[in-house]
């Protein structure tokens, strides 16, 4: 679980934004390493790829290839 999977966010522009992605990852990968960056609409996470993706997307968000 160590590789990192990094996705931009257009769509995430405040910090309520920042807590529901990384709240959404928290439950969907318990323990993977996440950073979630405001100013650059990044987001990283370890573990599954696609899990990350769908949590992102459930909570409202589109996540892109980043």
């Amino acid at each position: 679980m160590t590789d990192k999977t990094t996705f931009a966010v257009n769509d995430m522009t405040c910090n309520h934004c920042v807590g529901t992605v990384r709240q959404a990852l928290e439950q969907a990968l318990p323990g993977a390493d996440i950073t979630v960056d405001l100013a650059t609409h990044r987001v990283e996470f370890t573990g599954d790829r696609a899990t990350g993706e769908a949590a992102i997307r459930e909570a409202g968000y589109t996540p892109e290839a980043g």
